[in-house]
């Protein structure tokens, strides 16, 4: 059988093609193997209806390069056919070139006779060769050394041939999972470091194992980390992979134990694909897991409470489990007593270079006249693949004397200061870009790209055709699913650029002393446009009546606490008065019983109040037609909702843990436009609208507890999903 690579840009015709001798091969075997196949819907192909001729068919030549995986039935015989020889060498062929996977079934011979090309199989060869060139003899014997070397069945040592094609079906079906995603074709170095990988992680060992990954930011520890998760993920009944330990799971309030609990509900949630369930004490997540075949990748992490909370002990999860732990911290992973560690290194001047061209030229090496360049600049960027390929996005399609220009500023500005290499790529942009990508640094990222435009509709950006440049320059991922994605280092770059800025000329406001200073004087100019605000680094906040007063054009707002055990003090006057052109208001923990009665509505995009102290939001009817996102989550003393009958466009409504809410008003039920409702664990929650009937043509999505269903009496449409708690 021969096989193309899941790595190739095509879509596969053919899962599996077979090569053998028919005359002497038994044709039940051949049986067993397609019905065998076929049940694991895996599809068969072989040459046995091809009429042969003295070359080898283009439509046998197709069936090879079309399939994935080569099974090669080498019999006493085989070699007496020149078809089966040409055959094999176009097998071989695919094998280097596009990456085939060739198995083995010995059928009555001995693989060393297959190598040497001795005993029957060797008089067989030398029959077929006789009269031959002997560039075609050495061509054929070559294939021969080579497959017979690739360790297979052996025929012989197997009681029961339908045992045999079992086993052999059941490898088949594991190299066609682990070989199904292309997501990671082209990246240079990526299947050394996987191999290692593979073998720190041991799948053979019964026993649990956490191994950790580390190296220095835009190193690709995160990639190598997705990559194992994509091939290996079958093995396992269950995986999960959290990203961004670092930025993502700290909660403002909570105390050490608050914050392990939230931990653990965050990666049972995912682990079991059941958002927001409930953790009442830590040996929740040791008795959920603890019979599963799990794996799990943290990613990002960087303190020891994140993986006591998380992957305490290897008795937490199954037999056979995997645990994989990324960070920049190697000492972390030796205090949590993990001694199986990949320290993920530079690549080579030459898998560097690669890197770099890759990016830049879409091919392997340099183009004619670019070689010292390209060396120099993979020179200049520390071989830091990030920065490889930032930079070399940059580069695309850029002139000779451009190259230059840019190698003269990495050489300006390089200082042993790796953040400073990505800087390139950000100067590389025209305004309406660099703009567009503040923008995402500080407030957007994670977001879905729809919501950004509807976010920035009214400000003088190109924002269809920046997001484009920015992801075309590697600045920027877009998901599958439309999600905007960045890299934290850009996010600091992005940072960077905003404080070398001077103060009066700022559009956004990121550094928490001016910021308080801002909110607390008033001394502020009509630019700002964003306020990013994070309250960790300040012991007390204070926010005057009239702080926003002179900011006109804020439409950003984002007031955070990226660590849980500061800030224990925030004053606002109830009477504050917010911006009136608010697009996106993210406030975590807002500290008031209700927004203030100037608050308008009428442009905002996105709401995020988690965890915020409100009992209601506003009185009376407010214009909403841009809402298009609300999170209410875990804002404990919320017990009611306003009417939103104008918010005609939103799409998602999240309430999840709102434990004091008893009602939802009964214009829910007419929002047309509404894909996900969440009302996880609103456990006192009791009326929902009688005419629970949705307008919209898409199925809604709802996440509700079993508990609340009974409550309500609520009949639940069969395209949605309700999952237990």
């Amino acid at each position: 059988m021969a096989s193309a690579s899941s790595f190739a840009s095509r879509n596969y015709k053919f899962n599996v093609f077979s090569s053998f001798h028919g005359p002497d091969v038994r044709k039940t075997l051949l049986s067993h193997m397609r019905e065998q196949f076929k049940r694991n819907g895996i599809t068969m192909f072989d040459d046995q209806e091809i009429v042969r001729s003295q070359e080898i068919a283009p439509s046998l030549t197709n069936g090879i390069r079309e399939s994935r995986i080569s099974i090669v039935i080498l019999s006493k015989k085989y070699a007496s056919s020149s078809w089966c020889l040409d055959e094999l060498v176009e097998i071989l062929e695919c094998k280097r070139a596009m990456g085939q996977i060739v198995m083995t079934i010995f059928y009555g011979v001995d693989p060393s006779d297959v190598r040497k090309q001795s005993g029957e199989f060797g008089i067989s060869f030398n029959e077929t060769c006789a009269n031959k060139p002997d560039e075609e003899r050495q061509k054929w014997s070559k294939a021969l050394r080579e497959v017979g070397n690739i360790a297979g069945e052996d025929f012989q040592k197997w009681d029961n041939e339908v045992n045999m094609i079992k086993k052999i079906t059941r490898d088949v079906s594991d190299k066609l999972n682990a070989t199904s995603s292309r997501d990671f074709d082209g990246m240079v170095g990526l299947e050394s470091h996987l191999r290692k990988m593979e073998d720190l992680l041991d799948f053979d060992y019964d026993g649990v194992k956490m191994v950790g990954i580390s190296g220095p930011a835009g190193i690709g520890k995160t990639t190598i980390a997705r990559a194992l998760h994509s091939r290996f993920s079958h093995k396992f009944q269950l995986t999960c992979f959290t990203e961004n330990l670092r930025g993502s799971y700290h909660s403002s309030g909570l105390d050490d134990y608050g914050l392990q609990l939230h931990l653990q509900e965050q990666l049972l949630s995912k682990v079991l694909n059941q958002d927001g369930t409930r953790v009442c004490h830590l040996g929740v997540l040791p008795q959920r897991s603890s019979s599963l075949r799990v794996l799990i990748i943290l990613d990002d992490v960087n303190s020891l409470k994140q993986l006591e909370a998380l992957a305490g002990d290897t008795s937490w999860f199954g037999f056979g489990s995997r645990i994989i732990v990324t960070t920049e911290d190697q000492e972390l992973l030796q205090q949590h007593g993990i001694d199986n560690i990949y320290h993920v290194s530079f690549p080579s001047r030459q898998e560097g270079l690669e890197i770099l061209c890759r990016y830049a030229f879409k091919q392997c090496s340099p183009k004619e006249g670019f070689e010292e360049l390209a060396i120099r600049i993979t020179e200049l960027c520390c071989k830091l693949p990030l920065g490889l390929r930032v930079v070399g996005s940059s580069l695309r399609g850029k002139r000779e004397d451009e190259w230059i220009d840019v190698m003269s500023r990495l050489e300006n500005i390089l200082d042993q200061d790796i953040e400073k290499v990505l800087k390139v790529g950000y100067e590389s942009l025209e305004d309406n870009e660099q703009t567009l990508f503040l923008y995402i640094a500080i407030f957007f990222k994670y977001n879905d790209g729809d919501l950004v435009k509807a976010m920035l509709a009214g400000i003088d950006l190109d924002v269809k055709y920046g997001l484009k440049i920015l992801e075309r320059k590697s600045l920027i991922e877009i998901s599958a699913r439309g999600e905007i994605r960045m890299h934290r280092l850009l996010q600091q770059v992005g940072k960077r650029a905003i404080r070398r800025q001077k103060l009066r000329n700022r559009q956004i406001l990121v550094d928490a002393n001016d910021i308080c200073d801002v909110l607390l004087n008033n001394t502020v100019t009509s630019k700002v446009v964003g306020i990013s605000f994070d309250t960790s680094a300040i012991n007390e906040v204070f926010i005057s009546k009239g702080a926003f007063k002179r900011m006109p054009n804020l439409r950003f707002l984002k007031v955070i606490n990226s660590k849980y055990d500061v800030c224990e003090r925030m004053d606002i006057p109830e009477e504050i008065e917010l911006p009136q052109r608010l697009r996106f208001l993210h406030w975590k923990a807002y500290p008031i019983k209700c927004l203030p009665p100037t608050f308008n509505t009428e442009c905002l995009v996105k709401l995020d109040l988690r965890h915020s102290q409100l009992e209601k939001l506003w009185e009376g009817t407010q214009p909403l037609k841009n809402l298009k996102q609300m999170d209410l989550s875990y804002s404990y003393y919320l017990k009611e909702l306003p009417d939103l009958s104008n918010a005609t466009n939103l799409e998602a409504l999240k309430l999840n843990v709102c434990k004091s809410l008893v009602e939802l008003p009964s214009s829910i039920s007419n929002l047309g436009k509404l894909k996900d409702l969440w009302l996880v664990s609103c456990t006192n929650l009791e009326v929902v609208p009688t005419n629970y009937t949705f307008s919209s043509l898409n199925p809604i999505h709802i996440e509700i507890s079993r508990t609340n269903m009974t409550t309500f009496g609520m009949s639940v449409p069969a395209a949605n999903e309700v999952p237990p708690t």
